[in-house]
């Protein structure tokens, strides 16, 4: 069963909003951009592509960022606690939505890394730190997981 709220209109909003945003970046780069996207090398798209997924891994998922994205969520009474809670509707709605999804975020962390890659040499520092981080942070997720697995099976021997 299909529910109509009036969440659609601020998902519509908001997609229309970054349309814009793509749209007057794609303007400004045609005549601004110091390189042209024809240009890029691996390197270039290897180095875009590790500073978006961390980026993204920021905004979504790390401490850091964790009171940014608290700002778009109700604060509800539990109890005698507190507790953190989406929006029913509205804006706030859309963005809590918005900061929980990787694949959405990945979309705008994308076009802010390419259109700022595009735009000035000084963009090359901040995206050369965000992939590293990226690279860091994978082989860290992979030693985790080994670390899991390999205490996962000594267990199951000792069982």
């Amino acid at each position: 069963m299909i529910k109509i709220t009036d969440q659609y209109f601020w998902n519509v909003v908001f997609l229309l909003f970054f349309t814009l945003l793509v749209v007057m970046g794609a303007i400004i780069l045609e005549t601004e951009a110091r390189v042209k996207l024809s240009e890029l090398t691996l390197t270039d798209f290897v180095l875009i592509t590790l500073a978006t997924w961390r980026l993204t891994r920021l905004f979504v998922y790390d401490a850091l960022t964790k009171f940014f994205r608290e700002q778009f969520w109700d604060v509800v009474k539990v109890g005698k606690g507190y507790d953190l809670e989406k929006p029913k509707f509205g804006p706030r709605r859309t963005l809590a939505d918005l900061l929980s999804c990787p694949w959405c975020v990945s979309t705008w962390a994308a076009a802010s890394v390419i259109f700022f890659y595009l735009l000035t040499p000084y963009a090359l520092y901040p995206v050369l730190i965000l992939a590293v981080s990226a690279v860091a942070t994978f082989f860290q997720l992979t030693s985790n997981v080994i670390g899991h697995k390999a205490e996962q099976l000594k267990r199951e021997n000792e069982v």
